[in-house]
């Protein structure tokens, strides 16, 4: 870029190299990976072919770069969650129902992320990226545990397993295959109680207090006064 500043030059490269990862998200979001070719990003970002290599070194650096973004903007949408609930059962709760709505409001990228084959560079990132969420997980637990709000276990075990639970429970529903017929309401729901029964927490159903029934003379009576105020 002769005759550009170098502070506009970095500027415009900068501009160049996020407009080719938010095509590159587009493109997957819509085809997953093996839509993602060099030249549909390059058509989506607006920019040469040749241009991708000049700020990546190769196809499969830009995907790690792209999943890396994506999860890191789904761990600060869990964070959050987690931040406005009150206690650990209810934050492991939305951490929970996050992860699953948000995959379920977006299937086709959830899928490409979580489940679709991908180079070993971007394999690696979602292994590394399932760690840190299994981690995070058994903090939580641990916390809910030493407070006295979660049984007694063994929190790295059950926070594998929660997250095993999460990920096989959403194969089918956001396969690109899927009949789903289930609502994405009830297959959080069905998701958050499974989780909740895997650290020991009764779901929402246990222990519940059905209404008694009224006695027939207090409907008759209730029934009266609605039709006297009519």
């Amino acid at each position: 870029m002769s005759g550009v500043p170098a502070e506009e030059a970095e500027a415009q490269a900068q501009g160049t190299r996020e407009r080719l990862l938010r095509a590159a998200a587009a493109v997957i979001q819509e085809g997953g990976w093996g839509s993602a070719s060099v030249g549909a990003i390059a058509l989506r970002a607006g920019v040469a072919a040749g241009t991708l290599y000049r700020h990546f070194a190769s196809k499969a650096e830009l995907f790690v770069e792209v999943f890396r973004a994506v999860s890191q903007r789904e761990v600060a949408a869990m964070r959050a969650a987690s931040a406005h609930a009150g206690s650990v059962p209810e934050r492991f709760e939305a951490v929970v129902a996050t992860y699953a709505g948000r995959a379920l409001r977006n299937r086709r990228l959830a899928w490409a992320l979580v489940y679709e084959p991908v180079d070993p560079l971007v394999d690696a990132e979602r292994l590394a990226y399932r760690r840190d969420y299994r981690e995070n997980m058994a903090r939580l637990l641990r916390e809910g545990i030493e407070s006295g709000a979660m049984p007694v276990h063994d929190a790295d075990l059950a926070a594998a397993a929660v997250v095993g639970v999460i990920a096989e429970t959403l194969v089918g529903p956001l396969s690109p295959v899927a009949d789903v017929t289930r609502s994405e309401e009830d297959i959080v729901a069905a998701i958050v109680s499974l989780c909740r029964r895997v650290v020991g927490l009764p779901t929402r159903t246990d222990g519940a207090r059905r209404p008694r029934p009224r006695p027939a003379s207090q409907r008759r009576l209730r029934r009266r006064r609605r039709e006297s105020a009519r």
